[in-house]
């Protein structure tokens, strides 16, 4: 199976597309639609999240927090986000509100939290009262155990309904060399190259598969990533679906399962970015999962959407992967836990960093720039075919 992903994500990713015109009828294998400016003047938007009564909240990787209302960016950032690290990848990273934020309203933020003066970062995961445009009470529920300094942070947040948070934490750029199951990813002493479960205010679940397990962080639910930049919880089924970066070569798309074990960096289908020299023992080891999808080329997999609205209703059930490297959104078809590639259904826009349904059935896009110039979030809205 996980040869012939390889085969076709290969030789689907070849062409290059050109520049599509926004408000231009784009089209698609089951719907067309065109492409229009949520909010311009953005720098590095990472996360898009929605608020009840219509607001839109976009993190800027340098740490600021945006407000999208009535269809206009205000000029002033939101106040009270933590003091975030921001070199290389660091930054204010995922946003997402409470599944009952109109009750509540807690917002729940992840970032590069500064360790001191060290020069040594981790992922943090915040929450915060969202009252009079400003986040006020902001604490800490979340600070990871890994020890790095620009990059590889995960930090992917996804509520699954039943009153747990996923949190997806990177590897931290540990190399790997030397003995690869000792690598920091395989060890279940650390966060690094893991993904956490936790209750809503931070607390560890009971039924987590690492409590009471002596040496392990009873908050892990599964390790062995690499830097895993989508995630997404089927709250209808309860299936994880992830997406993280492999090296040169060797991205993927995981089904995240309690207590396994994804591998990184002993089995992988990528090469070292440098030298092209291989970098694992192998593509598959006993008690080790294989992705459901693998890139090769790699697109730098980052945001991931499960399409339930109805503006698109021919993709309803559907995966969408967006792509930095990549500049593309992809669709898989869904059968239970198996997804099969279908097609890139945008390319050309730029780096995708985060792919979004909006309350009102659209898609939303934030489109990266790596240089931090200026860029936009749009959305895919319908066209009737003719």
């Amino acid at each position: 199976m996980v040869r012939q992903a390889l085969s076709v994500v290969a030789l689907t990713c070849v062409a290059a597309a050109s520049l599509p015109a926004q408000g231009s009828v784009q089209k698609s294998a089951l719907h067309d639609f065109r492409i229009t400016t949520v909010a311009s003047g953005l720098v590095q938007p990472w996360s898009i999240a929605f608020l009840p009564g219509g607001d839109i909240l976009i993190t800027e990787r340098p740490g600021r927090l945006r407000i999208v209302r009535k269809g206009k960016l205000l000029d002033a950032p939101v106040a009270g986000v933590p003091t975030v690290a921001t070199a290389g990848q660091a930054g204010l990273l995922d946003v997402v509100p409470h599944p009952n934020f109109a009750s509540n309203r807690h917002v729940y933020l992840s970032y590069s939290k500064p360790m001191g003066d060290s020069g040594k970062t981790t992922t943090a995961v915040a929450r915060a009262t969202f009252e009079n445009d400003q986040l006020v009470g902001l604490t800490d529920i979340f600070v990871a155990k890994t020890n790095g300094t620009i990059g590889h942070f995960g930090s992917r947040l996804a509520f699954d309904g039943k009153g747990h948070l996923f949190i997806t934490v990177g590897d931290r750029m540990a190399p790997p060399s030397g003995n690869l199951e000792a690598h920091p990813a395989q060890d279940l002493s650390n966060h690094h190259g893991k993904t956490i479960r936790l209750n809503e205010d931070g607390s560890v679940p009971n039924d987590n598969p690492f409590v009471g397990r002596a040496g392990a962080l009873p908050e892990i639910y599964s390790y062995g990533h690499r830097n895993m930049q989508g995630l997404v919880v089927n709250t209808a089924s309860g299936d994880v679906w992830e997406t993280e970066h492999g090296p040169q070569g060797g991205d993927e798309l995981n089904l995240i399962k309690a207590g396994a074990n994804y591998g990184w960096p002993v089995i992988g289908f990528g090469v070292n970015y440098r030298t092209g020299a291989a970098i694992h023992a192998g593509t598959m080891r006993q008690g080790m999962e294989q992705p459901v999808q693998v890139w090769v080329p790699s697109i730098g997999a980052s945001g991931l959407m499960l399409y339930t609205g109805d503006k698109f209703p021919a993709w309803k059930g559907m995966l969408f992967a967006g792509g930095l490297s990549g500049e593309r959104v992809t669709r898989f078809t869904v059968d239970g836990q198996k997804a099969e590639l279908a097609e890139h259904v945008v390319r050309g826009l730029g780096r995708i960093r985060d792919v979004r349904q909006g309350p009102d059935g659209f898609i939303y896009i934030a489109i990266d720039n790596r240089e931090g110039k200026p860029t936009d979030v749009v959305r895919l809205e319908p066209v009737a075919r003719r």
